[in-house]
């Protein structure tokens, strides 16, 4: 199974370079499932309706989230209507949505996917991210009721994510993080199996401070005085993700390469395609 993971779209400039490009990798690669992170598509917070509506018809079969999910208020209400639209599963009982969904691939597979935040640096008040994956995974192990089973860690710190990577190694198809916007080098396949990166970086403007407009973070840090809101850079858009081949027969990773499309970072794309 070919496999795709886009990092967090960052305002109008990411979502549309990911609206206007995803169709042509998902032709071009014959992918049979993607995923994407759309938490800071609104603007760089949140995300609507229309906009989870536009990536999933760009060729996303799943859209997931992280911290800011219900930055826009909307979400708390269109989150329980769409069985494609993930919010992390560890927020509290009652949460509006889901945190994992079972959907069939292109190639007819069924890919369970799952999205679960760390508490290292964020909030420590959430549920265990560890227990929270045991729980799915023993509702919907892989090789029983799913065929790939895809984990989005919504994390800050790289020892929280590397320790989860290696805790599911073996047992789930991918573990990829989001949050800090950079795409990390260390993208392997882990010992038993799972394909690993702990960040896939995001699809946005580089040209800034982490998809924002880098006058206002460069202020704070100089004067800690506030001048006005963070606003979303504007600039070309550079995609980065995660490509990832899964076999058919053990639902493991066998190959990994990392995607970054657009002007500012060294371009990379999968050989194996």
């Amino acid at each position: 199974m070919r496999f795709l993971f886009l990092g967090d779209m960052v305002g109008r400039t990411g979502r549309v370079a990911v609206r206007d490009r995803l169709p042509g990798l998902v032709a071009d690669w014959r992918l049979d499932f993607v995923v994407v992170n759309g938490e800071n598509a609104a603007g760089g917070f949140g995300i609507t309706e229309d906009i989870f509506e536009e990536t999933v018809a760009a060729g996303a079969d799943v859209v997931t989230t992280g911290n800011h999910a219900f930055d826009q208020r909307e979400a708390l209400t269109f989150a329980s209507r769409h069985d494609r639209f993930l919010r992390p599963a560890n927020y509290p009982k009652g949460t509006p949505g889901r945190g994992s969904c079972l959907v069939e691939a292109r190639n007819g597979a069924r890919v369970l996917v799952a999205n679960v935040m760390g508490r290292v640096f964020m909030h420590p008040e959430l549920d265990d991210p560890f227990r929270a994956a045991e729980d799915i995974l023993a509702a919907c192990p892989l090789g029983e009721q799913a065929d790939a089973v895809i984990f989005d860690f919504h994390a800050e710190a790289t020892s929280e994510k590397q320790c989860f990577g290696h805790f599911l190694d073996g047992r789930a198809s991918v573990v990829v993080g989001t949050h800090t916007h950079v795409p990390t080098a260390d993208h392997q396949i882990l010992p038993h199996g799972t394909a690993y990166q702990s960040d896939a970086g995001m699809c946005g403007d580089y040209d800034s401070s982490l998809g924002m407009d880098k006058e206002e973070p460069i202020n704070r840090f100089v004067t800690k005085v506030p001048r006005g809101r963070f606003e979303a850079a504007s600039g070309p858009a550079t995609i980065c993700g995660l490509a990832v081949e899964i076999s058919d027969r053990t639902g493991l990773a066998e190959k990994v390469g990392t995607v970054r499309i657009g002007p500012r970072l060294e371009g990379s794309v999968p050989s194996f395609w």
